[in-house]
């Protein structure tokens, strides 16, 4: 359709130009015509033709230059929306929605990809006064409760075992802080492209095994039974990052599992892929709050929050490492039953 119609518009163009040639070389006979009665006729036929074909010349000339200063001015007005949006979204204003009912003609798709591009970068700017806002709300914080600490220990009548409390707060706080500083660092590294990735083949169930026996302290001080159904298999990956996704994975089973409860731990193949499933008897996630918990800095509930402490960047970074290996993260949960997040990558070739 749209090559029919370029073949019209081809075609209507050509038509128009020998319509011009037309006019131009018939305006320039009948005027040298009405000259040469008033003046007289050269006496040579070459002559006459060559001021006919020149006079021709000038006169479809000045109909082209008219016609063009018309059309100027018409698409100035007919377009001038699309200048102004353009104008607006220059200045930062991405409320721009131009009226696509209009006839723009061959300018339509530019006005459609005028309106998806306010729309999209509306929401980049909606994405990144939550980033400046949750970020700065994260680490004041932190940094209140440091300095109220720190002026409480400057009391000379605070007890050893208060002045011990306030220490260990003053610490993790500060661990938290730098714990979100790193992570901010390395998803930015990811995104941007300028993290070193370097992939090696590994033994996959001894990197998690390895993974649970490093995060022992914090099931066992919950009395949480992990278990854990591990197959014999290689994956290639950088060892690094996919650390950081089983540890962040596990210590939130870990964190929003109550006393007692239970994580279960598996590593299958399945059609030439290699599935991670974490599952725990915790909280849960409740079915609203499942899409967005990738969201930097999103926490589901308050108790989650609460229990944790945590910056709401740990699955951030779990699903951008997991994309970088070429492999995809799922999740099913259900409040007050538990959650079981699905990690999924491809096989090592033999």
């Amino acid at each position: 359709m749209n090559k029919f119609k370029e073949i019209l518009k081809r075609i209507g163009m050509t038509l128009v130009y020998f319509g011009g040639v037309g006019i131009s070389w018939s305006a320039a006979y009948f005027l040298m015509n009405w000259i040469y009665s008033r003046v007289g006729r050269p006496s040579s036929e070459y002559v006459v033709q060559l001021i006919s074909v020149m006079v021709g010349i000038v006169i479809l000339f000045l109909m082209a230059l008219l016609t063009s200063k018309f059309f100027r001015g018409w698409e100035r007005v007919f377009y001038n929306s699309i200048i102004e949006g353009l104008g607006r979204i220059a200045k930062g204003d991405f409320d721009v929605v131009l009226d696509n009912k209009k006839d723009y003609r061959e300018f339509g798709e530019i006005v459609e990809s005028i309106n998806v591009m306010a729309s999209e970068l509306s929401q980049m700017e909606t994405m990144r006064q939550d980033f400046i806002s949750n970020v700065s709300h994260e680490i004041q914080s932190p940094l209140t409760s440091i300095r109220g600490f720190a002026l409480a220990l400057q009391d000379e009548t605070v007890s050893v075992e208060s002045r011990r409390h306030y220490l260990n707060i003053i610490v993790a706080e500060s661990t938290r802080v730098s714990g979100l500083s790193d992570n901010l660092l390395k998803l930015s590294a990811l995104e941007s492209g300028n993290f070193p990735f370097e992939s090696q083949v590994y033994r996959l169930d001894k990197q998690l095994r390895d993974t649970i026996l490093a995060s022992e302290p914090q099931w066992l001080e919950k009395n949480i039974e992990v278990e854990a159904e591990l197959e014999e298999v290689n994956v290639t990956a950088v060892k690094d990052l996919m650390t950081q996704v089983w540890t962040n994975l596990l210590h939130n089973s870990i964190k929003f599992t109550p006393q007692n409860g239970c994580i279960h731990i598996k590593l299958r193949t399945v059609d030439e892929r290699v599935e991670v499933e974490i599952q725990d008897s915790g909280i849960g996630i409740s079915e609203e709050d499942l899409p967005r918990i990738y969201d930097r800095f999103y926490k589901a509930d308050k108790a989650r929050t609460a229990s944790g402490g945590g910056s709401g960047l740990g699955l951030s970074l779990v699903k951008k490492i997991v994309e970088l290996h070429k492999g995809k993260v799922t999740v099913a949960s259900r409040p007050g039953e538990g959650t079981a997040f699905v990690v999924s990558l491809p096989m090592q070739k033999k």
